[in-house]
């Protein structure tokens, strides 16, 4: 039954939920490449950010901005990201994502999006 269920949701997937589970695949196509299967490495962050973050992290490119980043991310010292971890820095991108979209509203009184 439980099966079932499942393949009756993945069908009805809202616009929303196709994007959480697009976060978690791009997540595991790079967790699992190096070390456990359901962290992130250093190189492996870094890749996913030179792949899947290009224009939104243009920043981030040399190893220290790397190495600052994924400090500041693996709260618990591992030297691995968690998922949890890891969506630490996908809220800080669509938050700034968001309030980039926002400016010049302020003048012209309408919403862009």
């Amino acid at each position: 039954m439980a099966q079932q269920q499942q393949t009756t949701i993945k069908g009805d997937l809202s616009e929303l939920e196709k994007a959480l589970e697009t976060v978690i695949s791009v997540f595991h196509k790079f967790s699992k490449r190096v070390g456990h299967f359901d962290t992130l490495t250093k190189g492996e962050l870094k890749q996913l950010i030179d792949k899947q973050l290009v224009n939104y992290l243009k920043h981030v490119k040399n190893q220290v901005s790397i190495d600052v980043l994924f400090k500041d991310l693996d709260k618990n010292r591992d030297q691995q990201l968690s998922f949890a971890e890891f969506m630490v820095l996908i809220t800080r991108v669509t938050i700034a994502c968001h309030d980039h979209m926002h400016e010049g509203e302020q003048q012209q009184q309408q919403h862009q999006h």
